[in-house]
């Protein structure tokens, strides 16, 4: 059995396209009463990541940009100090930007402008050269959003919506505030209902999606199945790119690669204010597993826990 006990919110688990566990739990908004059901869209954090790398990557196989572009030519009025900084070290974390901790001055509640966002990272030298190192850095996927913007012409919610979500069907997924929007969960801590970070641009690109939880499932079939990508970009994806300085850990393009309990996962977790977030694909026994909840005190890793009965696993 389970040791993992979920308050609020979705939690799925198939092997291949059978489905294992489908639970749907709790409140979506305490205030208006409305329970977690399988339309309820909840932010899925830092998971939002991956959406940003699959996005460089398919500009790269159009010939728009390269994954060797210098970040400063996709960026209005950058600092010298980020001159050799690349795409690729953007999204490897290899970059030597820090994570919100190293930016005191941001506040992820927002609201923000967006080049005085881009004039906060820059006020704070790197960590180290670029490649030197691996430094998780939300700040780093904002930047690619912005290039994605640059190198296209279009908002960055409007390139997921018509050029990732659509594609693959998506349907009940977006980036950007939920304001407005229908069947959307709050961000609860300590069963108290909290105030959404800026999703519109302090979190764009590094935490802005919101998904149901079989949107997310369908969303791990991008590495499992090779949907969207060419063969090669999904390689590189899922390759082993930079090691977090963790044994059998790295980081690819957007996604953990390595070890989980013992068993090879690509994986990401989440962590927005109120909203946590799990999603990882096991390939040697083909199972996905996703969490979704609006309750700021689960730890997302812990479902892994529903796997412990299961010899297949």
């Amino acid at each position: 059995m389970s040791t993992f006990s979920l308050e609020r919110g979705v939690l799925l688990r198939a092997r291949g396209d059978e489905s294992l566990v489908d639970e749907v739990t709790g409140m979506a908004d305490e205030a208006t009463g409305l329970p977690c059901a399988r339309a309820t869209r909840f932010q899925i954090a830092s998971i939002s990541k991956q959406m940003a790398a699959v996005a460089v990557l398919l500009l790269a196989e159009r010939g728009v940009l390269r994954l060797t572009d210098p970040v400063v030519r996709w960026l209005p009025d950058p600092p010298p100090a980020w001159s050799s900084i690349t795409l690729h070290h953007l999204l490897t974390h290899s970059s030597g930007l820090g994570h919100w901790p190293e930016y005191p001055a941001v506040d992820l509640l927002g609201p923000a402008e967006p080049d005085a966002l881009l004039a906060a990272f820059a006020a704070v030298p790197p960590l180290f050269r670029p490649g030197a190192g691996w430094h998780y850095s939300s700040p780093g996927y904002v930047l690619l959003a912005r290039a994605v913007e640059r190198a296209t012409g279009r908002s960055y919610p409007e390139f997921l919506a018509e050029e990732v979500f659509a594609p693959l069907g998506m349907a009940g997924s977006f980036a950007g505030p939920g304001d407005g929007r229908p069947d959307v969960a709050i961000g609860h801590e300590r069963g108290r209902p909290v105030p959404s970070w800026d999703l519109a641009t302090v979190s764009m690109g590094a935490g802005d999606v919101w998904c149901t939880g079989a949107d997310l499932l369908t969303w791990l079939d991008v590495p499992r199945r090779g949907r969207l990508l060419s063969p090669g970009s999904v390689a590189a994806m899922v390759a082993p790119q930079v090691s977090t300085g963790r044994a059998g850990d790295a980081y690819g393009y957007g996604f953990f690669v390595g070890s989980l309990t013992g068993r090879r996962a690509v994986h990401h977790s989440g962590d927005n204010g109120g909203y946590k977030a799990f999603a990882a694909w096991l390939p040697d026994s083909d199972q996905r597993l996703v969490l979704l909840t609006n309750q700021a005190e689960v730890d997302p890793v812990a479902v892994m826990s529903v796997l412990g009965s299961d010899p297949a696993a």
